[in-house]
């Protein structure tokens, strides 16, 4: 009965050394492998993936087939996410096995010129984690040092997995130093864009979003947009935008959040005499943009880029999240299994109405 029972656990064991993982082979190639288990070294902790969800990094990685400096192909794909420890290793006391936990994709050094000057998202030794949409996936030390959260039980996965992108969004904002009761205008209605209208909306702005399509009308209000403006509707999106201001003199802020020459050219033509611009949509490597510097000059307009976030802005977001202030149950408007991935992305590709899919391994 005891070589039974031996045998048994030895043949479970030897189940649970592979899982199914997503890699990205390269553009528009991602394959559902087997690969090992990972393993727990010092300081680090795998975590079994109960939620993973899909976003416009992603999609633009999976267009592109790369990321210019998070991950390089063949490499596991995936970054946001939530889940279970499954092993601690060596050395971890603030977390144990059975914790439920949500892990950034990124953790900086603190030790280098940028972090000490509170720009950790710039850190010259940034270190990056990707393969969330697996079974399981290894959190690095400095990871679990800095930026792994613990949750609590009433928490879904699939909510707490928006921190790290609402994170970058509070770290942009931030950034852009609005007052409240200012007006901005957020051009472009996708994944970023609406938690953007939506996290400028719960801060006290007065929302304006420019979208393009349709379904993104609708979605634009549900996050907080007082009034949109379709591209496709109007002959000038400048002109509409400006119009909605007093004595048209444009906006307070603009939030670029599409990554196109021509939306960039319009947040700067957007925003009044002393206004702010945020360009946090990614244009690929080697575009160009032109700007009316005379209008730039004598308007006074601030221009800002942001990048990434950094541990206090994780925090914020969070925080933001437990509170159930944030949309979190409209942001997540699918589910799909892991062997479903390439079909999600397809769809993501073909204009997908889902704001976020949440990949349940």
């Amino acid at each position: 009965m005891q070589r039974r029972a031996q045998g048994k656990f030895e043949k479970i064991e030897a189940m649970t050394q592979e899982m199914t993982a997503a890699v990205l082979y390269g553009k528009e190639d991602v394959r559902i492998e087997r690969l090992p288990v990972p393993v727990a070294g010092a300081g680090e902790i795998v975590v079994r993936v109960h939620a993973a969800l899909t976003c416009g990094t992603d999609l633009k990685v999976y267009r592109r087939g790369y990321h210019a400096k998070m991950l390089t192909p063949p490499v596991p794909f995936g970054h946001e996410l939530a889940g279970v420890v499954y092993e601690v290793g060596g050395g971890v006391t603030g977390f144990r096995e059975g914790d439920r936990v949500v892990a950034l994709n990124s953790a900086p050094c603190d030790e280098c010129y940028f972090c000490k000057r509170d720009q950790q998202n710039l850190c010259d030794d940034l270190l990056f984690n990707n393969g969330a949409y697996a079974e399981f996936i290894r959190i690095p030390a400095r990871i679990v040092e800095k930026n792994t959260l613990l949750m609590s039980e009433g928490l879904p996965f699939e909510h707490a997995a928006l921190t790290e992108p609402l994170a970058c969004v509070l770290r942009g904002l931030e950034e852009s130093s609005p007052r409240s009761g200012d007006s901005v205008v957020v051009i472009g209605a996708g994944t970023i864009g609406l938690m953007f209208m939506h996290a400028a909306q719960i801060a006290g702005l007065h929302v304006i979003a420019v979208v393009k399509h349709d379904e993104q009308i609708a979605a634009a209000r549900t996050f907080g947009a007082e009034q949109v403006v379709q591209t496709t509707a109007v002959d000038d999106p400048v002109a509409a935008v400006r119009a909605l201001t007093s004595d048209d003199r444009g906006v307070d802020l603009a939030i670029e959040a599409v990554a196109t020459p021509v939306t960039w050219q319009w947040a700067v033509d957007m925003v009044r005499k002393g206004g702010s611009v945020n360009f946090f949509g990614g244009p690929p490597s080697g575009t160009k943009v032109e700007f009316d510097t005379n209008r730039l000059h004598y308007n006074d307009i601030t221009l800002k880029a942001s990048f990434h976030h950094t541990p206090a802005t994780a925090r914020k977001a969070f925080e933001l999240i437990k509170s159930g202030k944030f949309k979190c149950r409209e942001y997540v408007t699918g589910r799909a299994s892991l062997m479903e991935l390439g079909d999600v992305f397809r769809g993501l590709m073909n204009r997908s109405t889902d704001i976020k899919t949440a990949i349940i391994p």
